[in-house]
Formats: C-alpha cells, structure tokens, sequence
C-alpha cells in the first residue's frame, strides 16, 4: 500500500494547527473597520449600491410614464373608436331622414298628380 509522508497523526495534527494559526494570522491582520482604506472601500460599495438604486428608480420611473403613455394612447383611441360610431350613426341617421324626405316628396307629388286627374 502506498502512503504519503503526511501519513502521520502526529504529521496532520501539526499540519492542521499551522493552517489554523495562518487563518488566525490572517484574520488578525485585516485592517480595522476606522481604516481609511476600508473607509474607503464601504464608500465606494455605498456609492454603487446608491448608483443600483438612482437607476432603479429611473427604469421604474420610465416603466411607469410608459405605462400611463400606454392608458392614454388606449383611452385615447376609445374615444376616437366612439366618436367614429357617433359619427357613422349621425350619418346613418341623415341619410335616413334625406331617404324619407325624398320618399315623402315622390308620395306627395304621386297624391297631387293623382288629385289633378281626378279634377280633370
């Protein structure tokens, strides 16, 4: 069987307790959060996290205005599907009114004629 030099208890035991130290070492060393180069980074990262937000808004601000643009422009052509049908019916209704005229005037000079060959 083949065994590595680390095979040791003893051997791992050791080597376990170095990588603590170095993950100890390295924790110790970070720099304070009163540093200014941390100051600076939790600056920067607030500046994104503002910039994230600023545009937000103006994509939620532009989704909106898009949106009323949208009701209006509905509403908009409603009112004009509804004028039309106004329209269409009032000229319906005209050229109806000038049909009976037309008829009245054709049944009343029928009735005339015929009273004139009854006079005659």
């Amino acid at each position: 069987m083949n065994q590595s030099k680390d095979n040791q208890f003893s051997d791992r035991l050791e080597t376990a307790a170095k990588a603590r130290e170095a993950m100890l070492a390295r924790y110790r060393s970070r720099p304070a959060a009163d540093d200014p180069a941390v100051v600076a980074r939790q600056a920067e990262r607030q500046a994104v996290i503002e910039a994230r937000e600023e545009r937000n808004k103006e994509r939620e601000a532009a989704r909106l205005a898009a949106e009323v643009q949208r009701i209006a422009e509905a509403k908009a052509q409603r009112e004009f599907e509804a004028a039309e049908v106004l329209r269409i019916a009032a000229e319906k209704a005209e050229r109806q009114a000038a049909l009976a005229a037309e008829q009245k005037e054709a049944r009343d000079a029928r009735f005339a004629a015929r009273k004139l060959r009854a006079r005659k």
